[in-house]
C-alpha cells in the first residue's frame, strides 16, 4: 500500500447519501411523463448509463429535453433535504489532500447531477479529476473512467486504489487491475458485493478513516 498515490472514489453511496434523492427524482419524472412509479429495486436495475440516457429511453426523444429539465430542477431543489456527505467524509478528503494524494471521482451519474452534488455539498475542490457517465463511451462496470485517470496522471496499476460500494465498482477495479476498497455504509448491493473478491472491506466511515490514516500518514 505504500506505493498508492491516487484514490478514485465512487460518489453515490460512497461519499454522499443520495439514493433517496435519486429515487425521488426519477419517480417525479416518470410519474409526470409515463404515469408510472418504479420501486427502488427497479430503478437500481437501470443503473449503468447516466440518467440522461435512461430518461431518453423511457420518455422518448420528443419529450427528452423537457423531461430532463424537470429532472434537474427537482434534483437541485430537493437536494438540501435529501442529500448530504456522510459524516467524516470531509475530514477524510482533507487528510488525503494534506498527504499529497491525487484524488479523483469516477461515477456513473451524469455530469450535471454529479456537479450539483459536489458543489452544493462543498467537496468538489478536493478532486483533481472528475469522470462521470457523460465522459465515457463505456459505462460502469467498464473501467474506462479508471483508465482516463491513470492516463491523465501517468499512473501505474499499483499506484491506484478504487473506493466504491457497488458490484460495478468492484468489476471496474478488477478490469483496470487496481486494488478495490469496498465501503458498505450505504451500499444498495451489499450482499452481492460481499460475494465478490475485494482487497479491503469497510463497514463504516470511521473504520475507513482510521485505516487511511494508518496507511498514509507521512513518515508512518
Amino acid at each position: 500500500m505504500n506505493r498508492i498515490s491516487c484514490i478514485i472514489f465512487d460518489l453515490d453511496g460512497t461519499l454522499t447519501r443520495t439514493n433517496e434523492l435519486i429515487f425521488a427524482t426519477f419517480n417525479h419524472v416518470t410519474k409526470k411523463y409515463l404515469d408510472k412509479f418504479y420501486s427502488s429495486e427497479e430503478i437500481i436495475k437501470m443503473f449503468g448509463p447516466p440518467e440522461e440516457i435512461t430518461i431518453e429511453r423511457l420518455v422518448g426523444k420528443e419529450r427528452y429535453v423537457e423531461a430532463m429539465d424537470e429532472f434537474y430542477n427537482f434534483y437541485e431543489t430537493h437536494h438540501p433535504r435529501m442529500a448530504n456527505a456522510f459524516r467524516g467524509i470531509n475530514e477524510i478528503l482533507e487528510f488525503l489532500k494534506s498527504e499529497g494524494l491525487i484524488l479523483a471521482i469516477f461515477t456513473g451519474k451524469g455530469k450535471r447531477t454529479a456537479l450539483i452534488i459536489l458543489e452544493k455539498i462543498g467537496i468538489k475542490n478536493y478532486f483533481d479529476m472528475i469522470i462521470t457517465g457523460s465522459d465515457v463511451i463505456n459505462y460502469k462496470p467498464s473501467a474506462d473512467g479508471i483508465h482516463k485517470v491513470m492516463t491523465r496522471f501517468g499512473l501505474e496499476h499499483e499506484q491506484v486504489l478504487m473506493v466504491g460500494d457497488s458490484v460495478a465498482d468492484v468489476k471496474a477495479a478488477h478490469e483496470a487491475g487496481v486494488k478495490i476498497a469496498v465501503v458498505l455504509w450505504d451500499s444498495y448491493g451489499k450482499d452481492k458485493v460481499l460475494q465478490m473478491e475485494s482487497d479491503y472491506i469497510f463497514h463504516d466511515v470511521s473504520e475507513f478513516e482510521g485505516w487511511l490514516k494508518n496507511v498514509f500518514t507521512r513518515n508512518n
